[in-house]
């Protein structure tokens, strides 16, 4: 997959409705360790950022001032939003139309959730302590106090580092077994390795989704279509997971 194509190429799980998208580096205009469509204005020039999120809004009918994002801290933070804006924390749920939720990656794994019946949506942003700490149960359940349910709410686990490339120390690891999640911690070459889709997804279920309605991409982070903070040594760019609601669902 080229990263300098014209239009940006979009992942999208099947069974979510509200419009929604997993970002690849591909259809943008960064250049460099950042080439293709770098999300993340940190270290990239702003104005070719300023036009690859435009980009991204505009394939889902959204403008970029639509964005409600966030300065992510690996917590377990939740920020309900009305509106558009940037907010400290690690996950965003919201039932205003006309915002579009973005959570940004480069190794982590982004979960986007919504409660079609409801009118509800989140987006969460899931690393090992992110993982480990629940975020994605305690995503569901700033969206239950919105009026979604459990049982309704349908969840995608985008790209993230797989477990095959992602070793961890051993008191990561022990971390994870003494949070009743040791099934996801595997040994490679003599070194814990952590399976965070599979951790994330068995949250999911514990909080109350049923399996049928848990979506993972399957893809790693550390392919060449995707920025991965490991596999480029900490220089690289990021991708955007976003869900909206139209603006035209409240009239």
């Amino acid at each position: 997959m080229r990263a300098d194509t014209e239009h940006p190429m979009l992942l999208n799980a099947p069974h979510l409705t509200a419009p929604h998208a997993f970002s690849t580096r591909a259809g943008g205009v960064s250049v460099g360790a950042y080439r293709g469509l770098n999300l993340d204005d940190r270290e990239d020039d702003a104005p070719l950022v300023t036009e690859n999120r435009r980009r991204l809004a505009a394939a889902l009918g959204f403008d970029a001032a639509q964005v409600a994002r966030l300065d992510q801290v690996h917590g377990t933070d939740v920020i309900v939003v009305t509106g558009p804006g940037l907010w400290s924390g690690d996950a965003l749920v919201s039932a205003t139309p006309g915002v579009l939720l973005a959570i940004g990656t480069a190794d982590c794994y982004p979960l986007l959730l919504e409660d079609p019946a409801a009118g509800v949506i989140g987006a969460a942003h899931a690393g090992w302590k992110g993982t480990l700490g629940r975020i994605a149960e305690k995503t569901v359940q700033a969206m239950t106090e919105l009026g979604a349910r459990p049982g309704r709410i349908r969840a995608a686990v985008g790209p993230g580092i797989c477990g095959e490339r992602y070793g961890v120390g051993a008191e990561v690891a022990a971390q994870f077994m003494a949070a009743g999640l040791g099934d996801f911690v595997h040994q490679r070459g003599g070194q814990p390795h952590l399976d965070l889709a599979g951790a994330n997804r068995a949250v999911l279920r514990e909080a109350g989704l049923p399996d049928s309605n848990i979506w993972l991409s399957g893809r790693c982070s550390t392919e060449p279509e995707f920025y991965s903070y490991r596999r480029d040594a900490g220089k690289t760019g990021r991708m955007w997971a976003v869900i909206g609601l139209p603006a035209e669902a409240s009239a």
